[in-house]
């Protein structure tokens, strides 16, 4: 009876604040705390992203974001004469300081990067008309360019081109979706980290918003270190102890400037995590993706373990290995493609 009267008062609860913005708010922060690590974490992530946009190796997400921007007007349709004089002193001026640091400190620069941000800043300047902001960073531009080899941009937007038929078939690809299972018992061999970082890899070409991926792979693959993350989480009870390596998907909130794009770090990740999973199974390995609810004392755990800064937000976990061929995998009914789409429905 008292089960049920409890369960009353918070329906009527419920019905009450879901009527308003501002009471679910209220009701949050008065009645539940369940919100109060992702609410920390998205202000820990702002507050971050403004301390670093200050320094030299700090602004990796903002050049990043600007860069893969300055992409996006190259291949308009049409192309606007002059574009991004918006963020475009931005964006020089975050290049500017990769681009020095990069010649003091070449291993705090991802030189890989530096070269796109590059090729995509020269052709930017070279097709751009006359204005003038433009005509004031270009000459900025020029003079750090004028430094270095005088070369053809070829990190820039190129035509996608239809160079012949795929070698994968559609078939193909619906046969690995169909073999790619949740496997959850292993053998008991190690798994060749040149096998993790190919399906890496992979992952890296998934779109990503603004080109940021604002995620990290974190692998373990020793025995002890293994067993202590994979026991964190509350569904690997009778099984987590056979995993041969495991991964901690990570998100970075500081990735971004402000809250409206929180839940890009998921969106990201799980992009990534899916062609991750494809391509270990093309290598023979199996995985396993293990859910990661928000609770207090799994979060604090984890965090604790990995070093977690607050922004920092575990997105799912992923138990990898060669698969033993005598486990059982769940049939795991999918549901019927009717229940999945729908077409040009509208209210």
């Amino acid at each position: 009876m008292f089960e049920r009267l409890i369960c009353q008062i918070q329906r009527f609860t419920l019905d009450l604040v879901a009527k308003s913005g501002l009471l679910c708010s209220l009701y949050y922060a008065l009645c539940s705390g369940s919100f109060r690590r992702e609410h920390r974490g998205v202000v820990s992530g702002r507050l971050k992203h403004m301390k670093e946009a200050r320094k030299p190796t700090g602004c990796q997400y903002i050049l990043r974001r600007n860069i893969h921007l300055l992409e996006k007007g190259l291949l308009m349709r049409p192309r606007h004469d002059a574009f991004a004089l918006d963020y475009i002193e931005e964006t020089v001026g975050c290049y500017a300081r990769a681009f020095e640091l990069g010649r003091t400190s070449p291993n705090l620069v991802s030189q890989v990067e530096l070269q796109w941000a590059s090729d995509v800043l020269s052709l930017y300047f070279e097709v751009v008309g006359a204005h003038p902001i433009i005509d004031e960073l270009r000459e900025r531009f020029c003079a750090l360019q004028a430094t270095v080899p005088d070369r053809a941009p070829t990190a820039v937007p190129y035509e996608r081109g239809v160079t012949g038929p795929l070698s994968v078939k559609y078939e193909d690809l619906l046969q690995l979706a169909r073999r790619r299972r949740s496997v959850r018992w292993f053998l008991q061999k190690p798994v060749p980290r040149k096998m993790i970082d190919r399906a890496i890899a992979v992952a890296a070409l998934c779109p990503s918003a603004c080109n940021l991926q604002p995620f990290e792979f974190r692998v373990f693959d020793d025995a002890e270190l293994t067993q202590k993350v994979a026991s964190i989480p509350t569904g690997t009870v009778g099984f987590g102890d056979n995993f041969p390596a495991i991964v901690v998907l990570i998100g970075k909130l500081h990735a971004w400037p402000g809250e409206q794009d929180r839940h890009l770090i998921y969106i990201d990740a799980s992009l990534a995590a899916m062609a991750f999973l494809f391509a270990l199974e093309t290598q023979g390995l199996s995985s396993c993706c293990l859910n990661w609810p928000d609770l207090q004392a799994q979060e604090r755990r984890m965090s604790k373990l990995l070093g977690l800064e607050p922004d920092e937000r575990v997105i799912m976990l992923i138990a990898l290995g060669y698969p033993d061929p005598h486990g059982l995998v769940a049939y795991s009914q999918k549901k019927p493609l009717a229940e999945l789409r729908s077409f040009n429905i509208t209210a």
